[in-house]
C-alpha cells in the first residue's frame, strides 16, 4: 500500500509540472504553430552523459544501473553494490569538448546510495574582437558551463527505490557568470514481471537564471545629446539581462532485459519526454550482452520531433575483471546529428568487484 501511495503521487506531481511548464495550443483562442523551443537557459543540462547511455539513444531511464544513472535517473544508483566512478569525454559541436564524472557510494546500513556528479563544457579560448580590430586586439576569453550534484538514492521496498538530488550550475562567458541551484525527483520500479523496469525523472527544478559581471557595466552619454550644453555623456551604467528557468524535463522510461542464458542477454528500452524548452519525444534502444563481457549497443533519438537534427546511435562495450579486486568498463557512443555532423563519446568506469 505504501509502493502504490508513492507512486500515484509521484504521477500527479509530475503532471502538474508538465501542465505548467507547457502550455497546449489548443486551449488558446487561436491556433498557432508557437512552441518553447530554445526559451529556457543552461541548455548544456540536456546534454546527455555516458557512452553506454547515449549509445542505447538515451532510453537509459528503466535501466540506469551504472554511475551515469545519476544524470538519467538517480533512483537506479541503489541498483550499485560496489563503489564505481565513471568518466566521460565527449567530442561536442564546433571543438567544443564536454566531460562528466560521476560517483556513487552504496550505503547498505542505510539501504540506499549516495552518488556525486561533475559536469564541464568548455568552450576554450577565443580572441576579443572589437569594431576597430576585428580580426583580434591580442587578448583571449574563455566560456564554460559547469554543474556538480550530490544524490540520495534509497530503497522504499524490495521493488521501488527512490531519490532527491540538488545540483548547482554555474556559466561564465569572459567577465560574466551567472548561477543557479536546481533539484532532481526521481524514481524506479522492478516490477514483479522478471527483467521489466519502470523509471520516472523530474529534472531541473529551480529559480530562473541570469548573468551579471563588469563587462555589463560601462560609462555612456544616456540621451545623446553630446553637443547640448552641459550635457552628462559620461554616466555609469550596469546593464541587467533578462532571466530564464531551467530547462525542466520529465521523462518516463520502460526497460526489459530478456535472458538467453546465465551470460548472453537483449535488453531493449524506451524513453518518453517531456521538457519545458522543445516538444515531446520517444527514444528506443537495443543493447545486446554476449559472454557477460562484450556488449553491442543501437538506437534512435527524438522520434516525433520534424525539427530534431540528432537520430541513430551505435556503439560497444567491454567488461574486465583485475584479479577480482575490480571490474573496468570501457564503452564507446557514435551519435548522428545530422548537418551538425556526429558526436563521439567514451566512458571508463572502475567498480570494486
Amino acid at each position: 500500500m505504501k509502493t502504490e501511495k508513492l507512486l500515484i503521487l509521484f504521477i500527479i506531481l509530475s503532471f502538474s509540472i508538465q501542465t505548467l511548464a507547457q502550455v497546449n495550443s489548443d486551449d488558446l483562442g487561436y491556433s498557432t504553430d508557437a512552441n518553447k523551443r530554445g526559451s529556457n537557459a543552461a541548455a548544456m543540462l540536456g546534454i546527455g552523459i555516458g557512452a553506454r547511455a547515449e549509445a542505447v539513444g538515451g532510453a537509459f531511464v528503466a535501466i540506469a544501473d551504472d554511475p551515469s544513472a545519476l544524470y538519467w535517473n538517480p533512483a537506479g544508483i541503489t541498483q550499485l553494490t560496489s563503489i564505481s566512478v565513471q568518466v566521460t569525454k565527449t567530442d561536442w559541436f564546433v571543438d567544443t569538448d564536454f566531460s562528466s564524472l560521476g560517483l556513487v557510494v552504496p550505503l547498505p546500513s542505510l539501504g540506499g546510495a549516495l552518488g556525486f556528479h561533475l559536469a564541464m563544457l568548455n568552450y576554450g579560448e577565443n580572441p576579443v574582437r572589437t569594431v576597430f580590430r576585428p580580426e583580434g586586439n591580442g587578448e583571449t576569453y574563455s566560456a564554460s558551463d559547469f554543474v556538480a550534484g550530490l544524490y540520495y538514492a534509497m530503497n522504499i521496498t524490495d521493488r521501488v527505490s527512490a531519490s532527491v538530488g540538488a545540483k548547482y550550475f554555474r556559466q561564465s562567458i569572459w567577465h560574466v557568470s551567472g548561477s543557479a541551484f536546481g533539484f532532481d525527483m526521481a524514481i524506479l520500479f522492478q516490477t514483479p514481471v522478471k527483467g521489466l523496469k519502470l523509471g520516472g525523472t523530474i529534472s531541473n527544478l529551480g529559480a530562473e537564471f541570469g548573468l551579471s559581471g563588469r563587462d555589463l557595466t560601462g560609462i555612456i552619454d544616456v540621451d545623446g545629446r553630446k553637443t547640448v550644453y552641459l550635457n552628462n555623456d559620461n554616466v555609469p551604467i550596469n546593464l541587467a539581462t533578462e532571466t530564464y528557468a531551467l530547462p525542466l524535463l520529465f521523462r518516463f522510461g520502460v526497460a526489459y532485459e530478456m535472458e538467453l542464458d546465465d551470460n548472453n542477454s537483449f535488453t531493449f528500452g524506451s524513453n518518453l519526454n517531456h521538457p519545458s524548452n522543445n516538444v515531446e519525444t520517444v527514444d528506443l534502444g537495443l543493447e545486446a550482452k554476449v559472454f557477460n563481457s562484450f556488449y553491442l549497443r543501437g538506437g534512435y533519438q527524438s522520434l516525433f520531433s520534424d525539427t530534431a537534427e540528432n537520430g541513430l546511435t551505435l556503439g560497444a562495450g567491454i567488461n574486465y575483471k583485475i584479479l577480482d579486486l575490480a571490474t573496468i568498463t570501457i564503452d564507446y557512443s557514435w551519435s548522428d546529428w545530422g548537418v551538425l555532423s556526429s558526436v563521439n563519446r567514451f566512458s571508463i568506469g572502475i567498480s570494486a568487484y
